[in-house]
């Protein structure tokens, strides 16, 4: 695709993308089933936050149309981080539990960064355990953090050029704006990009924004970016999302469709390709359990 100037952009819609890779853990599902092997995602939910109750509900539902099992603790709001930890490490000795997902935000007396360490990073589905940032920024294989590996897929399914391209990160968080940018810079067919990392800091992150070529949008800022911000014709993802209740408040203002060449939708651009991800970092992972005895632990969950 050559990034021309337009009018109307081009809509790059997640789902086909998800779809995608969704059937390619189908039939990885299908193949550990046929050895024997049902793959699973564990889940764990403190409180009774509806909006994350709900997001779970969606994962069971996702597991059990790829055939997964999908074990789930849920605890109380009061519970302890003795509790949490327990449930924990339940799920880390469990053999037939292959990933294993805390449902974030949890608790404000509870302390996340804490009960992410005690997880198991080899059934780290969310590619966020400390050590699993580590080996992603030594180019070492692990799982990949799901939000940056589907915009990836996304780039690489709609064959946006990235290879030698520059493109900007406007967001600097742990969950997105980080591992991307380190994502995108390593040297891979669908990567290989000149990285530029910006945030709220940089007074003129709007200078570097104008000069993308592919601008993601990862601040969590509600709109943000806006049309005087775009070049015309380049490729903008909206990654960073805010929740007003159940209301999604998206970086990117849908007028930025008139300057883009190519525009993820307000909805359903790069969500559904995160939960795809979760269940191929999972997929990967009861591969790796099922694997004989001798064959390598921990590979990039691709």
């Amino acid at each position: 695709m050559s990034i021309a100037q337009t009018s109307t952009a081009r809509l790059l819609p997640g789902a086909p993308v998800a779809e995608a890779v969704l059937n390619d853990v189908r039939s990885r599902a299908q193949a550990l089933r046929d050895r024997g092997v049902t793959p699973s995602l564990a889940t764990i939910l403190v409180g009774d936050d509806d909006a994350s109750a709900g997001y779970i509900r969606i994962k069971q539902r996702q597991a059990a149309e790829l055939g997964f099992e999908s074990p789930h603790a849920h605890l109380p709001a009061d519970a302890t981080q003795q509790q949490l930890h327990d449930v924990i490490r339940a799920f880390n000795g469990d053999p037939a539990v292959h990933g294993l997902l805390i449902q974030y935000p949890i608790p404000g007396h509870l302390d996340y960064g804490e009960a992410l360490m005690l997880v198991d990073p080899d059934k780290d589905v969310d590619g966020m355990h400390p050590m699993n940032l580590g080996r992603l920024a030594a180019g070492v294989p692990a799982p990949v953090p799901c939000t940056p590996a589907g915009i990836e897929a996304l780039l690489d399914h709609y064959e946006i050029p990235v290879q030698g391209r520059h493109v900007v990160v406007l967001g600097r968080g742990a969950t997105l704006g980080r591992p991307l940018s380190i994502l995108l810079s390593q040297k891979r067919s669908t990567a290989d990009a000149a990285v530029t990392v910006v945030h709220t800091g940089v007074p003129n992150w709007a200078d570097y924004t104008r000069n993308a070529d592919v601008l993601i949008a990862a601040a969590g800022v509600p709109g943000i970016v806006r049309p005087e911000h775009v070049r015309p014709g380049s490729v903008v993802i909206g990654g960073g999302v805010r929740y007003q209740g159940r209301r999604l408040l998206p970086d990117v203002e849908e007028s930025c469709d008139q300057v883009a060449g190519a525009i993820t939708p307000r909805v359903g651009g790069v969500g559904p390709t995160t939960v795809a991800m979760l269940f191929r970092n999972a997929v990967a992972a009861a591969e790796r359990a099922a694997a004989p005895l001798g064959r390598s632990g921990t590979h990039r969950a691709r």
